[in-house]
């Protein structure tokens, strides 16, 4: 967290969070071990202040006061100091962008993950897993994070742009210039903006990337408004879009900008993330990996997943839940109150940075018992994790502001994973030691993993 971006706010009469130091505050365990310190949190207080210098935020570690906190987004608004920085690249798009102007862009952009599109989606999902997963050979140890990721960018880009706008230069450019912005996210956070303007390699590298990432994307969009086509893509639905309480007027251009580059990064990093985590957490347990493969050769027996499919891979569905569970891709976020308001009987004023974590609340024992356990029956439809309250399973937020491409990334990582584990078995490559990596999102860094061809009925009578 940032102490030069924004006016100290002290949440009154909160306590400290654990850890905390004179002086630094907590900057030395966020900076260490940043998941331990919020695996530790719930254990103190329901609501806590953490401090870095004169920085102060106050964290909710309940799942009572995270729903709160995401249901009024009037009050507790898009801020504090991870919003700030992601702004710096995604712009003011519907992720990012304040709560005055979040309705308008939240009805332009909607039409785009209407239900009746995701079938669409889903055949194009299936297309491009297939062509990445049949590039792997036997025994030869892959990136599993980065292979994760090119399925989700080629997804994504066959489903912004059905004509082929990105060729494969083009997108792995794309890709290189959203990894360098995410590699370097959680430095930066922590990193006062004065010293943005010191000419280091890393500051010049991200400013370079960044620039041309936008650039790129600001191109593709004025040859598609200037060929005015309906391609039938995501992109083409977002030009057509139009408010209804302002007849005609659509997303400017700049609005696109940012809209799509909120797309590229939500619709790649945090999905091949969940992809990655999921075919590990598997590896390590033999026994949900057995029960799984027994579901894919049921219901595949030997074919690529549809989206028909879905409804009928029960557990591949609740491993994508666990998943979740266990690894969100986004771990934190930041809201900033727009009002003097009270949270749990505590004063915060105007500006507070208050910070929600699906991490925190996710492996709190009281909600999920063995939390650090990997346990896809909790999901059940009679399981534990069904009865919880409001606030206690929060990936993709929840209010307003929940996530628009949810079922879009839930689409996509269902039909990825049954799609690898019914023609492919994943053991960890000697000397392979993985390790949840926090930026912006949070990685599996240094998964590598043999694939080995599995030898099911369908493929044995082949």
């Amino acid at each position: 967290m940032n102490a030069g971006s924004m006016a100290v706010r002290r949440p009154g009469n909160l306590p400290d969070a654990p850890r905390g130091l004179p002086i630094v505050g907590h900057a030395l365990p966020l900076a260490r071990d940043p998941l331990g310190f919020l695996a530790a949190l719930p254990a103190s207080q329901d609501v806590v202040r953490i401090r870095i210098g004169p920085w102060h935020a106050c964290l909710v570690c309940s799942p009572v006061l995270t729903h709160d906190v995401l249901v009024n987004d009037a009050t507790f608004d898009k801020g504090g100091v991870l919003v700030g920085r992601a702004r710096e690249v995604l712009g003011n798009g519907v992720a990012t962008c304040p709560y005055g102007s979040h309705r308008r862009q939240r009805r332009l952009i909607q039409p785009t993950f209407h239900p009746s599109r995701l079938a669409g989606y889903g055949r194009i999902m299936a297309e491009q897993i297939t062509a990445v997963t049949g590039s792997w050979r036997a025994g030869q140890p892959v990136d599993v994070l980065h292979d994760m990721q090119t399925i989700t960018s080629r997804v994504l880009a066959a489903a912004l742009f059905a004509d082929g706008t990105f060729t494969c230069g083009r997108l792995d450019q794309i890709m290189g210039d959203l990894n360098t912005f995410q590699e370097g996210f959680y430095r930066r956070m922590l990193t006062p903006p004065a010293l943005d303007r010191l000419p280091l390699l890393s500051s010049r590298r991200h400013e370079h990337a960044m620039a041309r990432l936008r650039g790129t994307l600001a191109e593709v969009i004025a040859d598609h408004r200037t060929a005015g086509a309906d391609r039938g893509d995501l992109l083409s639905a977002l030009l057509a879009a139009r408010d209804p309480d302002h007849p005609g007027q659509g997303l400017t251009d700049g609005e696109l900008v940012d809209q799509m580059v909120t797309f590229c990064f939500g619709g790649t990093e945090t999905t091949a993330c969940l992809l990655a985590w999921a075919l590990y957490l598997l590896a390590d347990n033999p026994a949900v990996e057995k029960a799984l493969h027994t579901e894919v050769d049921c219901v595949l027996a030997g074919r690529p997943p549809t989206p028909d499919d879905v409804g009928k891979l029960d557990l591949t569905g609740r491993i994508v839940s666990e998943t979740l569970r266990l690894y969100p891709p986004v771990y934190f976020v930041t809201r900033a109150t727009t009002r003097p308001t009270q949270l749990a009987g505590h004063h915060l004023s105007k500006g507070t940075t208050v910070i929600y974590s699906p991490y925190v609340i996710h492996r709190r024992p009281d909600l999920y018992p063995q939390p650090h356990r990997f346990d896809p029956d909790r999901w059940l439809p009679d399981g534990p994790a069904t009865r919880l309250p409001k606030g206690s399973f929060v990936p993709f937020a929840a209010g307003a502001r929940k996530c628009a491409g949810d079922a879009f990334a839930l689409l996509e990582a269902t039909l990825a994973l049954a799609a690898i584990t019914a023609r492919w078995r994943f053991t960890l490559a000697p000397g392979t030691r993985v390790r949840p990596a926090p930026s912006l999102v949070l990685a599996p860094r240094g998964l590598r993993m043999t694939p080995t061809i599995r030898n099911t009925p369908a493929r044995h009578r082949l």
